[in-house]
């Protein structure tokens, strides 16, 4: 169905949704597919929480359901088997360097990938412990730090439990 020859002499900025709604009635535009393929490709070759995800969704203008979903299909399982090999790879990078050094890259590193301190410091502590290492040393078992997730019982916007109050 070619377009309507009025669309060729209107400005741009009156044309161009006319001609969105057309692709996306045509089935060639579809954010939720958009936001479920970039889950998927994010997580798996980037390590990405949801947090993360769910942000980057947000600056290129994914409706707010079409976000929800999309993370939603990502688990708490997939998300920690993830935040796990992350780890290991960094672990395994960073052996012969002091053990505080190689602890605040872990936790950085899971930072920046949008995961939640709670979590974050339970897989470096497991970690940290199948290497043979004590995590007192690198004080991961201070009483509160572990439970960082559960601090405030309430899930943010992500469904996540919040690692502070002003998450």
């Amino acid at each position: 169905d070619p377009a309507p020859p009025e669309i060729y002499t209107l400005p741009l900025p009156d044309a161009l949704p006319i001609s969105l709604d057309r692709l996306a009635g045509a089935g060639l535009i579809d954010d939720a597919a958009f936001a479920r393929a970039w889950v998927d490709t994010r997580h798996r070759g980037r390590g990405l929480a949801r947090r993360a995800l769910s942000a980057e969704l947000r600056q290129r203008g994914v409706d707010e359901g079409d976000v929800r979903a999309a993370v939603a299909d990502l688990s708490p399982e997939q998300e920690v088997a993830a935040a796990r090999r992350l780890v290991e790879a960094k672990l395994a990078a960073t052996r012969g360097r002091p053990l505080a050094t190689r602890v605040r890259r872990l936790t950085g590193l899971l930072a920046r990938k949008g995961y939640p301190a709670g979590l974050a410091y339970r897989v470096i502590r497991e970690a940290l412990e199948q290497e043979g290492i004590d995590p007192a040393q690198a004080g991961l078992v201070e009483e509160g730090v572990l439970d960082a997730d559960a601090a405030t019982g309430e899930p943010d916007q992500d469904g996540e439990l919040a690692a502070d109050p002003g998450d």
